[in-house]
């Protein structure tokens, strides 16, 4: 009896991972499909819309990759998401360190008060920022979001960091220090290493941030050179009230199914990240 409840039970739970799993994985399957749909396929209201009612074709990527400057638009997203990446965690990991290890008992009270900033709405930020941008001269390029975007994640992740940090006792730092390391070695060697899920959380969201932003990106840069996807494809794949569905398709599909296998590959340590941080923060 007991085995036929436990097999009951197991078939249930895949059941609904089974569910959810196609629901999640069916705006991937129904972009794919838009792709190689023609015009005539894709705007016909009696056709079966999960079905080829006529022949695929690949005209959609020929306008995707030559009537816009979709790769350029990817390379700008690929340098400031990198760059904003390496400034979050030069700027994360010290700061995290210093307010767990060395602020004393008003570490975790600071480490709150700039988490607070990361709760101010970033519309709130937009004039100052922008004039900001105008008085160093990156208007209209790619810079200006590279200095942007750090104002984002540099308030919410040493708060994560902090968790991680907390949670390395320091009897293991001291010990590294009495072979013979720097504090900084020290750091390196015991501390990062163990830190990793958290290290990975704030190079994921810095990452993530890039990607979805898109207000600043709007404001601050016009000129197609140095647009960034979610700027860069709306503006160029939708002109007016005609939109390039295919086109639009393909471009999304492009960047969201690498991303999104790349989180399903760290999505345990990316889970453990912000579950410890928000924990032992």
């Amino acid at each position: 009896m007991g085995g036929r409840r436990s097999a009951g039970v197991w078939a249930a739970i895949y059941a609904v991972a089974g569910f959810f799993t196609l629901f999640a994985a069916l705006p991937f399957g129904w972009m794919i499909l838009t792709i190689f749909k023609q015009d005539s396929d894709l705007y016909n209201a009696q056709n079966n819309p999960f079905l080829y009612n006529a022949p695929p074709t690949l005209e959609n990527l020929d306008v995707l990759f030559n009537d816009t400057l979709y790769l350029t638009f990817v390379r700008n997203t690929l340098v400031v998401a990198i760059l904003v990446v390496i400034i979050t965690m030069l700027a994360a990991v010290p700061a995290a360190y210093s307010l767990t290890r060395l602020a004393g008992r008003w570490g975790e009270s600071l480490g709150i008060a700039i988490f607070l900033v990361y709760l101010i709405p970033p519309t709130l930020l937009f004039l100052p920022l922008s004039r900001v941008i105008t008085d160093l001269g990156m208007k209209n390029t790619i810079w200006s979001m590279v200095v942007v975007y750090p104002t984002f994640t540099i308030p919410f992740c040493p708060w994560l960091l902090m968790g991680f940090f907390k949670s390395v006792p320091w009897d293991i730092e001291e010990q590294a220090m009495i072979d013979g390391y720097s504090r900084f070695g020290a750091i390196w060697r015991t501390v990062l290493p163990i830190s990793i899920p958290g290290l990975l959380t704030v190079v994921v969201f810095s990452f993530a941030l890039t990607l979805h932003e898109f207000v600043y990106a709007l404001a601050f840069v016009s000129s197609s050179a140095g647009k960034t996807i979610g700027t860069g494809v709306t503006t160029e794949l939708i002109r007016g009230d005609v939109f390039f569905w295919q086109s639009l398709m393909a471009a999304a599909a492009i960047v969201a199914i690498p991303v999104a296998l790349l989180y399903n590959f760290f999505l345990d340590r990316f889970i453990a990240g912000f579950t410890l941080g928000a924990v032992k923060g």
